[in-house]
């Protein structure tokens, strides 16, 4: 149960797209991630983050990544691996003016390099936000 103060911490949850039962695996977990994201996550799937080193099939990867933490295409690749078919990566970075803050073309020209789509940008906590990856809808699918 979300006791009234916890009530905005699910409303990240759902922003994230994150549904009851997803399977949600953590990858650049470090003690500056935002832990109520994480708690508001847990809550609304019913389960713990599934930690970086899981075999699981996953709906969504949360990324925590900031600027030095190494090479953003070969860890988006290694990200990519475990997603489901219609799964979803959240590369989550500190915002403008915080420490290990990525710029946004990082990310931009990231993606294509690992086939991806960038669909959104959002502000996940006062320290982070969030970009959205998913394959591409022409990929999915041929009908």
């Amino acid at each position: 149960m979300v006791a009234a103060g916890d009530a905005g911490k699910v409303g990240v949850a759902e922003r994230l797209g994150i549904e009851p039962g997803n399977l949600v695996q953590e990858i650049g977990w470090d003690d500056d991630v935002d832990d109520s994201v994480r708690a508001a996550i847990e809550e609304k799937v019913g389960s713990d983050l599934l930690d970086e080193d899981s075999d699981e099939v996953v709906d969504v990867v949360l990324l925590w990544w900031r600027d030095g933490d190494g090479d953003l295409v070969d860890t988006l690749v290694d990200a990519a691996t475990p997603l489901a078919e219609n799964g979803v990566i959240w590369v989550l970075t500190p915002k403008n003016g915080r420490s290990g803050h990525v710029e946004p073309s990082e990310i931009a020209e990231a993606v294509p390099t690992v086939g991806l789509a960038q669909t959104s940008n959002i502000s996940v906590a006062e320290d982070w936000s969030g970009t959205r990856l998913v394959s591409p809808k022409s990929a999915k699918s041929k009908r």
